[in-house]
């Protein structure tokens, strides 16, 4: 990272830069970068569903990615410039995309949590990411954990009953389709800038695209409590996750990326029940446990391959 020292405003932006960086020198293993990433991730879904009464999931989507642009771009300050005039047109062109796949990515969930419990819309989001490992592994073996994933979606939505919405499930999908495009994105973004220099201008792109969404109904019902909130969460999610997913992604393939999420889904159901109180059925339980031994068990033979 390039930036002038000569004044104390552009020191003080180097250290804010610095804190927000994970810790390079001591190597932070990737797979412990990813499971912060997630443990992080959730908790702000879970609290982001707390302002969708006030400014609808949408709005509350656009907030978080506002916000937490603004603070990259803030921390970032004069060592963007040059590093966007050294970036080629199709590295700028790449972030640009992964900007928008992941204000999809964003909405598209958002949605989802706000018609079924965080938990299911987590394991219908994991799908994208697992087939993403699956297609990596060339192993035909391997469709057995994506079909075992599959079979535990089907327990957490079980669409026989009638009591979930397909609207949230249709929204999950979409989410997990933008999430395997953002696995291959930030791979590739990843190797071309640094994580904050790439976050900064995804998600300077991403408020954009999300804006014509979300800004209106967050401008309808804007007050100064949920201006706090909204900043608040914007650094657990999607701020620092997005920096640490990146930052991962430099370390560590997409195929082992894509298997250690395995857990996510337990850790969505987790957070959904302690900060929200969203309580899971059995066969709700028993579903994310068939789609994090998928994860699992996909994890595990890649290790031996």
């Amino acid at each position: 990272m390039t930036a002038s020292t000569t004044t104390a405003a552009d020191g003080a932006r180097q250290t804010a830069v610095k804190s927000l960086q994970p810790n390079t020198r001591r190597r932070v293993p990737g797979a412990a970068l990813v499971l912060a990433a997630m443990a992080v991730l959730h908790t702000g879904s879970a609290l982001a569903t707390e302002l969708f009464d006030s400014v609808g999931p949408a709005g509350t989507t656009w907030l978080r990615i506002a916000f937490a642009a603004a603070i990259l771009l803030a921390c970032t300050g004069r060592s963007l410039g040059p590093a966007l005039r050294a970036a080629s047109r199709r590295d700028l062109i790449a972030t640009a995309l992964l900007g928008a796949v992941s204000a999809a990515l964003m909405l598209l969930f958002s949605e989802a949590t706000a018609r079924v419990p965080l938990g299911t819309a987590t394991a219908l989001e994991f799908l994208g990411p697992l087939t993403v490992a699956v297609a990596a592994s060339n192993r035909r073996s391997e469709l057995g954990w994506l079909a075992l994933a599959a079979v535990g979606v089907l327990l957490l939505t079980s669409p026989w009953t009638g009591a979930i919405s397909g609207a949230g499930v249709l929204f999950g999908l979409g989410s997990a389709a933008c999430w395997a495009l953002y696995v291959i994105g930030t791979a590739h973004v990843g190797s071309r800038f640094t994580a904050q220099h790439g976050l900064a201008i995804s998600l300077t792109v991403a408020a954009a695209v999300s804006a014509p969404f979300g800004a209106p109904a967050a401008a309808a019902n804007l007050d100064w409590g949920v201006v706090t909130a909204a900043a608040g969460i914007a650094v657990l999610m999607p701020l620092l996750p997005f920096l640490l997913e990146m930052t991962a992604l430099q370390r560590i393939g997409k195929t082992t990326y894509g298997t250690l999420v395995g857990l996510e889904p337990a850790i969505s159901l987790l957070a959904g029940l302690v900060l929200i109180s969203q309580t899971p059925t059995a066969v709700q339980a028993g579903g994310t446990a068939l789609v994090v031994a998928a994860g699992i068990g996909a994890a595990r033979r890649e290790r031996r391959g």
